[in-house]
């Protein structure tokens, strides 16, 4: 039973972290957060340049930067959803609830975030993000079940 309440207690600090990570980088003013992203756009062009110039080329830096940016939104909260939900069915809610539920934690947590940007220096608040976010934790949220669906497959498989 103390095993059971440890992983309990650990899937949710996972999942406060997690948070805690995404509130840091909304909390960041416009120009250090174009900075981060500026510097991975730059990676990602120097890798592509290495394996196909003709395409890094014909690559719009700014487009790319914007797309970097969205992306992050969404793989932020892909992870957020599969830790929401991981969260709540360790913690014995499952079903549709325990979908429902981690679903509207992380649409709320997306909401308060851009709310947040509203009071940081040169950033705003976007519908566009909370629906972006949204869609990474659906994505998050689906991923968690289907990858419980292969791997109760492949436990029933061994037996």
């Amino acid at each position: 039973m103390f095993k059971n309440k440890k992983i309990i207690v650990i899937s949710w600090i996972a999942v406060l972290l997690w948070m805690g990570l995404i509130f840091y980088l909304s909390a960041q003013p416009a120009t250090q957060s174009r900075e981060v992203s500026e510097g991975v756009t730059e990676i990602f062009m120097q890798t592509v340049e290495r394996v196909a110039p003709d395409v890094a080329a014909e690559l719009d830096i700014r487009m790319l930067n914007y797309l970097i940016r969205k992306n992050a939104h969404f793989f932020a909260y892909l992870t957020l959803g599969v830790l929401v939900l991981n969260g709540m069915r360790r913690s014995g809610v499952s079903g549709i609830r325990g979908i429902v539920i981690a679903f509207f934690i992380c649409v709320l947590y997306a909401i308060s975030d851009e709310v947040h940007q509203l009071y940081v220096p040169g950033r705003s608040g976007e519908l566009r993000d909370v629906l972006i976010d949204s869609a990474g934790a659906m994505v998050g949220i689906g991923l968690y079940l289907g990858l419980g669906k292969i791997k109760k497959k492949v436990m029933i498989s061994r037996v």
